[in-house]
């Protein structure tokens, strides 16, 4: 699409059963609606939802009936809402006919199995009077029949589960109690064969450990951006380019060959819920026994440092931690700048450790302190001038620091980017452009550890950055946060990045990129690190190589009990 020229937004219509729904579809639409990639143009009621007087009655009694045997899990959801928290809260009730108030609205009564809605050939002819094309279903059980093809590229709706491990629901549920590390979520378009449609856009989100309601909080504020991010790909590319994307979500073919998850009996839910109480209490006693602080660990050879077994620890006082290192070499010295958090002023501070060609090295010392938290000192150079990017999410912004006095004399230079919550912003330099690679929170409620987006600019202190039309290009906890400098090895460039599904920095992924232009982005991945090579590390996350000198972080366990935290 060009700037003077743009595609015709799409025209959709929404499938609900009330106007009355929870705050993510809300949110969701205000968002569509913001955009400009689609108009609302027809709202499909379901009227089979609410009945008569006496109908309600009956199918209050009837699904009591129906729940009799779900008692247990009905209990245990019932003490989530009261015991977790959500804010802010994804599934609070919220009233979207404001948004639609002059869209025209049919009110339709599909026949109805115990688990399908079929719309009758009547109520589909009055749906395909109004030219959509996409249906976005939001509401409704699962659907049969021609209404699947009322639109032009069909009937989209999320499910929320990876549709290779998870199908059926309930919702986030089997994560937690199976102690999955990712919950997934897909936008898909509808067939006849429940859950295995075809997949448009695919996210990953790590799984809460301990509870149902704050997991799906988390991902439903994620998935949500998939139909807004969808659409617009659809006007600006067209269908064909969207095709090409999701070509990897569909083909090859992926059998399923686990059940289909449904809501646990009391039976079912007995061997299930005792795990979960158990892990639940051996996580409880670990955090009152030990403490974790991270540390950094460093190898010296001639190439890149591949077992971390072999790393000497550096290991900080009991009263901060040492992370995110990124490494300058000047005349036989190597210059460490990490991230020194202090416990008691719960900030960090970027500090510079001096190491020899041999090992040795002194204590950190402080390069730049404000009043805001800093870590993740991104170092690079250009037009022989060195620069540091270290990461102020909180701060709002991407600043650019300029060294005037090496090591230690840093003065703000420009801004990049405002108004976001990035993190670990990582820049490289292209052939004939600069690459920006960031993680950021879209909204409140969502992690900013699971969406990977990408700009271009000509100059790394350019203030206009283009934002890939992919964005976000890699939008799953596993592997979208950088972990380090880019490099090139043999002519490929590896992007280091965070594997956070078992919570924040638990492991390492090197990944090859294959694909990188303005218009398109791919990358595999090769290798991995994960914590496994001493009981006491329990993660591990950044990765800095110059020279002969291999560095890493750790989180290491340490001790509540003894006074040096052995």
């Amino acid at each position: 699409m060009s700037p003077g020229s743009p595609n015709p937004p799409l025209r959709i219509g929404l499938l609900l059963d009330s106007l009355e729904v929870p705050a993510w579809i809300v949110t969701m639409m205000q968002e569509v609606v913001a955009s400009g990639a689609a108009t609302l143009e027809l709202v499909v009621l379901n009227g089979s939802v609410a009945g008569a007087p006496g109908e309600r009655h009956l199918g209050r009694f009837v699904r009591w009936w129906r729940d009799r045997a779900y008692i247990l899990y009905n209990a245990y959801m019932r003490y989530e809402r009261w015991r977790f928290r959500a804010e802010p809260d994804a599934f609070r009730r919220s009233d979207l006919a404001p948004l639609v108030a002059d869209v025209p609205t049919i009110t339709v009564h599909p026949q109805q199995t115990r688990f399908s809605d079929r719309l009758s050939d009547p109520d589909v002819a009055r749906v395909r009077e109004h030219d959509l094309d996409v249906l976005v279903r939001l509401g409704f059980r699962i659907l049969r029949g021609s209404i699947l093809a009322a639109s032009r590229y069909g009937v989209w709706s999320f499910h929320h589960g990876a549709h290779d491990t998870y199908r059926g629901g309930p919702p986030g549920f089997w994560e937690v109690f199976e102690a999955d590390h990712v919950t997934g979520a897909m936008l898909q378009v509808l067939t006849e064969d429940l859950d295995n449609g075809k997949v448009l856009a695919a996210t990953y989100a790590a799984t809460h450990p301990i509870s149902v309601r704050l997991n799906r909080n988390n991902y439903y504020w994620k998935s949500l951006a998939l139909l807004p991010r969808i659409l617009r790909r659809f006007r600006d590319a067209g269908p064909e380019a969207v095709e090409v994307g999701a070509l990897a979500a569909n083909h090859p073919p992926r059998f399923y060959s686990r059940r289909l998850y449904t809501r646990p009996t009391n039976r079912a839910f007995v061997a299930p819920l005792a795990r979960h109480i158990a892990r639940r209490t051996r996580r409880t006693l670990v955090n009152r026994l030990w403490w974790d602080q991270w540390i950094l660990l460093f190898d010296m050879r001639d190439d890149l440092s591949t077992s971390p077994w072999r790393f000497t620890p550096i290991i900080p006082p009991r009263d901060r931690f040492w992370a995110d290192p990124h490494i300058v070499y000047r005349d036989g010295t190597y210059y460490v700048f990490i991230e020194e958090y202090l416990y008691a002023q719960r900030k960090g501070r970027i500090a510079v450790l001096e190491m020899d060609e041999s090992g040795r090295h002194g204590s950190p010392r402080v390069a730049l302190e404000t009043p805001f938290h800093l870590s993740y000192p991104h170092l690079f150079t250009w037009e022989d001038q060195l620069y540091m990017v270290p990461e102020s999410g909180d701060h709002g912004r991407i600043d650019v620091y300029r060294c005037q006095d090496f090591p230690f004399g840093w003065m703000h230079d420009t801004t990049l980017l405002r108004d976001h919550l990035a993190v670990d912003a990582t820049l490289f330099e292209g052939h004939d452009r600069w690459w920006l690679f960031t993680n950021i929170q879209e909204r409140p409620g969502a992690s900013p550890s699971e969406e990977l987006f990408l700009f271009h600019a000509p100059s790394p202190l350019s203030q206009k950055w283009q934002p890939h039309p992919m964005n976000p290009v890699v939008s799953d906890a596993r592997s979208s946060r950088p972990a380090g400098r880019l490099f090139v090895r043999d002519g490929v460039v590896y992007r280091p990045s965070q594997d956070c599904s078992r919570g924040y920095g638990y492991g390492l992924r090197l990944n090859r990129i294959v694909t990188l232009t303005p218009n398109e982005y791919r990358e595999e991945e090769v290798t991995r690190i994960e914590p496994r090579w001493h009981r006491r590390i329990t993660g591990v996350h950044s990765l800095a190589h110059e020279g002969r000198l291999t560095m890493i972080d750790a989180k290491r366990r340490r001790s509540r009990l003894s006074g040096q935290g052995r």
